[in-house]
């Protein structure tokens, strides 16, 4: 029995590691790895033009899930996206996941890669706490800002309380992908995308890790974020899902519920500046940037447009 369990973990060991590699073979990485003080982290930079747009992506999300937006944006403006450490095609970082330690990361990232500020920065998801650390930090070298269906918050506090009970079955379900990743189990029982691009970058084995660290410091994240105060008068979009968009992981019963408080959430969100607008986006779920990526486009076109007439920045020759 026990051979019997040392030659099933070797093959799925081999599996996984002939996977990784054809996946990331036929699907290379764009952009480069920036030394950031010992470790590397990825950035993708396409296009021409300042301000530069940066694109956050939500907690355990590589740079994937900007494919659909970025090439467009790329023909205004110089626009990056990006691996959080530890995420896709980023090397694993020492620090805290919080979203303050993410923020100071992508600072040093963005330095490092000769990335002038000041940037527009673009936020989906969890990745909205992100930005809004990253321009409580360094408030003169931000532009502007889009938060994409964004995290608020108070979301905890104010979403039903069955909801939150089932965040402790999503951190056991990713702490089995984890620990059965090196063996090829998640792949095998289908738990990797179906998008080749998406496993690519986020079936490995450190992703799953970092996807937990993430989960652990959302609570941490939140505090931070809500202490963050004011934007003043940054430009600033905020994008929400449709509420009547099928949301498959959300129980029938809380779906009401959770979509009124999310809709009032995402009100407060664009009280963060007096510069701000809000749009819901049409037939959309939570991944706006691949149900409606022209939402998403053209929001980053305007507050591009408004950072540029701010500062008086011209805009690039055709």
């Amino acid at each position: 029995m026990l051979i019997l369990v040392i030659l099933l973990a070797t093959a799925g060991f081999l599996y996984e590691n002939i996977s990784e590699a054809r996946d990331r073979r036929f699907h290379p990485m764009p952009g480069r790895l920036v030394d950031v003080g010992g470790y590397k982290m990825h950035i993708n930079c396409t296009g021409q033009g300042t301000p530069t747009v940066i694109l956050d992506s939500g907690l355990g999300n590589s740079y994937a899930p900007w494919y659909k937006v970025q090439p467009q944006i790329s023909q205004f403006v110089r626009v990056c996206s990006y691996d959080r450490a530890g995420i896709g095609y980023s090397d694993p970082s020492p620090r805290p996941r919080t979203s303050k330690d993410i923020a100071e990361e992508l600072h040093t990232l963005l330095h490092n890669a000769d990335i002038p500020s000041p940037v527009v920065l673009v936020g989906h998801s969890m990745g909205g706490y992100d930005v809004r650390l990253y321009a409580s930090l360094y408030r003169n070298e931000v532009a502007g800002m889009v938060l994409v269906d964004s995290s608020h918050p108070e979301q905890d506090r104010r979403f039903p309380q069955a909801l939150i009970n089932m965040e402790g079955s999503e951190l056991r379900e990713y702490e089995f992908i984890a620990f059965s990743m090196p063996f090829g189990i998640p792949r095998l029982l289908g738990f990797c995308d179906s998008e080749a691009l998406f496993r690519a970058a986020e079936c490995n084995f450190h992703s799953g890790r970092e996807v937990i660290a993430e989960l652990k410091s959302v609570a941490e994240s939140a505090a931070q974020t809500g202490a963050t105060g004011s934007l003043g008068d940054m430009p600033l979009a905020v994008l929400s899902h449709d509420p009547s968009a099928p949301e498959p992981d959300i129980p029938a019963d809380l779906l009401k519920p959770v979509n009124d408080a999310w809709a009032q959430m995402q009100e407060e969100l664009s009280h963060l500046s007096s510069r701000s607008t809000h749009l819901t986006a049409k037939s959309s779920g939570h991944y706006i940037q691949i149900d409606r990526p022209e939402v998403v486009i053209e929001a980053v076109r305007r507050v591009v447009d408004q950072a540029r007439s701010a500062q008086s920045v011209p805009e690039p020759k055709p």
